[in-house]
């Protein structure tokens, strides 16, 4: 568990993740990172929930035709 302050950054505040944490998202400058409310808590991702839930939905359906799929790939 790391301890984490709050920084003035311009106009807005944030938070300045150690290289452990970084090195463990698989996170570099300027990439973007995801603030999921779970009823865990919150979570800090570089994963795109909404592109999860896409992924998801795309799964199910080449699940429920995949005889359909097999058979167009002849």
């Amino acid at each position: 568990m790391h301890t984490l302050k709050l920084t003035q950054i311009g106009n807005s505040v944030g938070v300045i993740l150690p290289k452990e944490a970084l090195s463990r998202l698989r996170l570099e400058k300027g990439q973007t990172v995801f603030l999921t409310e779970t009823p865990e808590g919150l979570v800090l991702t570089p994963y795109d929930p909404a592109l999860e839930e896409q992924v998801q939905a795309g799964r199910a359906f080449m699940k429920e035709f995949r005889d359909t799929f097999h058979q167009l790939a002849k």
